[in-house]
């Protein structure tokens, strides 16, 4: 579904494919398809998404942030955020 006319992201957009080595989601859910989970790219989105929300949790209350399922989607739908994550997650696994 299109973003409806005159809609403007506060924060920009972020992809999967703006980290390096990154898939779309369309690739992500032929791949995660082929080894016999049966997906589409939304549902590959709403998973992303889903797991991004589970992270933004404790986040929030470290911060102080209410923790209310419009404030999680927001964060998790960031891309500073997903940025930030990405960012960890890459330390992470330089270390192994």
């Amino acid at each position: 579904m299109p973003m409806p006319k005159g809609f403007k992201a506060e924060n920009g957009y972020a992809t999967t494919k703006t980290f390096a080595g990154g898939e779309d989601y369309r690739s992500i859910a032929l791949k995660m398809t082929k080894d016999g989970f049966k997906m589409n790219h939304a549902t590959a989105r709403n998973v992303f998404l889903s797991a991004l929300r589970k992270i933004a949790r404790p986040v929030h209350r470290m911060n102080g942030i209410p923790v209310t399922e419009a404030s999680l989607q927001k964060t998790a739908k960031d891309p500073r955020f997903q940025a930030g994550v990405a960012e960890i997650l890459s330390s992470l696994n330089k270390d192994r």
